[in-house]
């Protein structure tokens, strides 16, 4: 079961571009004592997430994309995020 961060992440992710696919990773455990751990348990994700929405888009654009469609959540309420955006066939 995720936490309620990674369910808001998924369901932004979602609404924002339909990806074909999307996986919300947990890595917080194994940052468990690190800078930015929070003890919160959702304090680092990485996000795979595969969208029309990414084809012709740079790599840097990309990014900012997934950040956008984020809000506040990359920076304020989870200290890492790893994104990983790709069109279809890539």
């Amino acid at each position: 079961m995720s936490g309620p961060i990674a369910q808001e992440i998924e369901k932004l992710l979602a609404q924002a571009f339909s990806p074909s696919v999307l996986k919300v990773i947990n890595d917080s455990a194994s940052h468990s004592g690190h800078s930015g751990d929070d003890g919160s348990g959702e304090s680092h994700f990485t996000v795979e997430i595969e969208s029309t929405a990414f084809t012709g888009v740079s790599r840097l654009q990309r990014q900012r994309m997934v950040n956008a469609a984020l809000g506040d959540i990359p920076g304020q309420r989870v200290h890492a995020l790893a994104i990983k955006a790709r069109a279809p066939g890539e």
